[in-house]
């Protein structure tokens, strides 16, 4: 187990995931990806979508695969927040290199509002930094009014628009960057 940080003032701890973390990673990346994205109701898309990227055989692969990280946030030994994010991502609006895409960034309802996804970030954006990254980007669906705030109070910048497509259905995104140094 890596440790990262501890925050005494919220007791939550922040590591590495590790293959270990599967389950508990697509339990939780299930439950913010339906709150956020099915707001009206569940249909075969989208519960195909969300067991494309969350199935334990899923996230073996993902957390298998080097360039990719994900970096977990716990408190009293539960997992409450995950990042994920890749290595060598790059994006046509994006003029900096080298780069990282953070791929999610997923706080559990209960826990939003208390500085866990802003503390996250930040020890993301530190990981990736010193592991030689120069700046760090990431889509936000236009519908999801709350992660768009929170990016633009982070310091990130909208740089563009961009669309995320699955089973023939378009859907707006937004395209933040931050430069890292």
């Amino acid at each position: 187990m890596t440790k990262l940080k501890t925050d005494m003032s919220s007791d939550v701890s922040f590591r590495l995931a590790t293959l270990e973390d599967a389950l508990c990673i697509g339990a939780l990346g299930t439950q913010v990806w339906l709150t956020t994205y099915a707001t009206g109701g569940i249909r075969p898309s989208l519960a195909r979508e969300v067991i494309k990227h969350f199935s334990l055989d899923a996230l073996s692969v993902t957390l298998a695969k080097p360039d990719r990280v994900l970096v977990l946030a716990e408190q009293k030994g539960h997992l409450v927040a995950f990042a994920q994010f890749r290595y060598g991502a790059e994006h046509p609006l994006l003029r900096v290199r080298p780069a990282v895409e953070l791929e999610r960034l997923y706080v559990q309802e209960a826990f939003t509002g208390k500085g866990i996804g802003k503390q996250l970030l930040r020890e993301t954006e530190a990981l990736t930094s010193v592991r030689g990254a120069n700046a760090i980007w990431l889509s936000a669906w236009v519908g999801n009014r709350r992660a768009l705030a929170f990016y633009i109070a982070q310091g990130y910048r909208d740089i563009g628009g961009d669309w995320y497509s699955f089973e023939g259905e378009d859907h707006e995104n937004r395209v933040f960057a931050k430069s890292l140094n």
